[in-house]
Formats: structure tokens, C-alpha cells, sequence
């Protein structure tokens, strides 16, 4: 069965605001409608500027387990990223239950901050480096009815607080003019 809410090992959205808070790290945070996939999210533009997030949470053939942020318009090819991240075979994607049990978020709420969650280190931390060019990022704050915007140096410290030291890469993105 499906746990719905976090476990008490998992930190709320409003403790991870906390969390960040007592570390002195800078965020602002926008409450919005839920929004499950980047095309709905493009409607928050207006009100949330940098750049936005697609988060992928996904294991390899010996079930290691990989929590992928890239830029929103990455093009992430499941069938050659374990290449770049030296993952044993193709990439698949978890099922919501281990979602929830290794990062304590829901399909939706996928995020780079879930690696708060992940206490025991299981989940290796991907990360664009599109998203890393210096401009604020935006990612939900393990729930998918709000948006925390961080800046790039803050995010960096806060995933490595966590025990989290991203592997960063370059996954492509279109060159259709669509830059976040």
C-alpha cells in the first residue's frame, strides 16, 4: 500500500524551509497550485524567475538509485544516461512506494531537496550543469504545491550538507531557443 504522508524520519516541507533556514541558507518560496509536470509549471513563469527543474528518480540494472535534476528542457535519453553516469545498464524509473520510502516525496514532488530524506546515502545526486551557470534554480520543496528559488552556490552547500556531493553533467538541451 501507498504511503501518502511522510514518516516521521522525513522532514515536512515546512521543516526543510526550517532546515535551511538555521543553515543560513537563502531561499524564497512561492505557494502555488499543484502542478505535476514542467508544462503545467510554465505558467508560473511570471512569477518565478531563473531557472526551472525537471527531476528524474530513477534506478540502473543493480538497482542503485539516482535522483537526476536537470534544466526543464534537458532532453534525458533513459537508454544512454547510464553511459554518462556510469550506472550498470539502462535507467528505469522507481516505483512511487520506493519514492516515498528512500526520499519521502510523491510522484510530482519529485526534487533535489529529497536528498534530505535520504539519511542512509542510497541515492546518488545528478545534476545538470545547465542548472549550475550561476542563475537562481527553482525546485519544489518536496511537495508540488510550492516552489523554493535558490541560488546556485546555497544549493550546492545544501546538497553537500546532506551527505550529497552532485555528479554533474552535461545533458543536452534543444537549441530551439528555449532557455528556462
Amino acid at each position: 500500500m501507498l504511503q501518502t504522508a511522510p514518516t516521521a524520519a522525513h522532514l515536512t516541507p515546512d521543516e526543510l524551509c526550517a532546515h535551511l533556514e538555521v543553515r543560513g541558507i537563502a531561499f524564497e518560496r512561492v505557494d502555488h497550485e499543484a502542478v505535476f509536470t514542467v508544462a503545467e509549471s510554465q505558467a508560473l513563469r511570471g512569477t518565478l524567475p531563473g531557472l526551472h527543474s525537471k527531476n528524474l528518480f530513477v534506478k540502473d540494472k543493480k538497482g542503485r538509485l539516482f535522483l537526476i535534476s536537470a534544466r526543464e528542457n534537458a532532453r534525458i535519453d533513459l537508454k544512454r544516461l547510464h553511459e554518462t553516469l556510469g550506472a550498470s545498464g539502462r535507467l528505469s524509473f522507481c516505483s512511487a512506494e520506493t519514492l516515498m520510502e528512500k526520499l519521502g516525496v510523491t510522484p510530482g514532488s519529485v526534487t533535489a531537496f529529497a536528498v534530505v530524506n535520504d539519511r542512509a546515502g542510497a541515492v546518488t545526486m545528478v545534476l545538470d550543469r545547465n542548472l549550475t551557470t550561476g542563475a537562481d534554480m527553482n525546485f519544489h520543496p518536496l511537495i508540488n504545491t510550492a516552489t523554493l528559488r535558490i541560488g546556485r552556490d546555497d544549493m550546492l552547500t545544501f546538497l553537500r550538507d546532506t551527505g550529497h556531493e552532485p555528479m554533474i553533467v552535461d545533458l543536452p538541451v534543444p537549441d530551439d531557443g528555449q532557455n528556462g
